[in-house]
């Protein structure tokens, strides 16, 4: 099977959640098994080899990229959530958005210290969200290696924000 170009699956939805935004929707994309397989095979072969111990999944698209790629690689998958969905004591950590604020959890118990992860979720834009999850990793005890996107949305600056953490992300607007 030849490369798909990702873009053709990806769905624009213009002025969604609200006027102004142009939402990429993934869903369309994971609706196709070989574009969706070409994004685990990806996100495999780059991390194949790398001593990475555990894939870190963002509630909750991010689930649907780390779990299969986890698998793929044969190490942990560990979920970061939204409040008071995981039942062991946690780690939390607020950030802000765009227009309020949210929280995110991790196991306290999630990693060995010194543990080598992947954080993968489905989209990078400002960076809020990624870079709250990464702050729970680091409390919980491991280092991040890289944070893995399909979509980046590089007119925001997220990469910038992140920095000096790699990111890698297979479609960029």
């Amino acid at each position: 099977m030849a490369d798909k170009d990702l873009t053709e699956y990806i769905r624009n939805i213009p002025d969604f959640p609200q006027p102004g935004i142009q939402f990429k929707d993934v869903t369309t994309l994971i609706g196709h098994p070989q574009a969706f397989a070409q994004v685990i095979d990806v996100l495999a072969e780059r991390y194949h080899g790398r001593d990475i111990q555990a894939i870190v999944g963002v509630e909750s698209r991010g689930f649907i990229f780390s779990a299969p790629l986890a698998l793929r690689l044969g190490v942990s998958l560990v979920p970061v959530r939204k409040p008071g969905k995981l039942p062991a004591e946690t780690y939390q950590v607020e950030y802000d958005l765009e227009y309020g604020s949210n929280k995110l959890e991790i196991h306290r118990d999630a990693f060995e210290h010194g543990g080598r992860v992947v954080i993968v979720d489905d989209l990078l834009a400002t960076g809020g969200t990624i870079g709250a999850a990464r702050t729970l990793v680091e409390r919980a005890g491991a280092s991040v290696e890289e944070l893995a996107f399909v979509i980046e949305l590089s007119f925001l600056g997220g990469r910038d924000r992140l920095a000096p953490t790699p990111v890698f992300s297979l479609v960029q607007y």
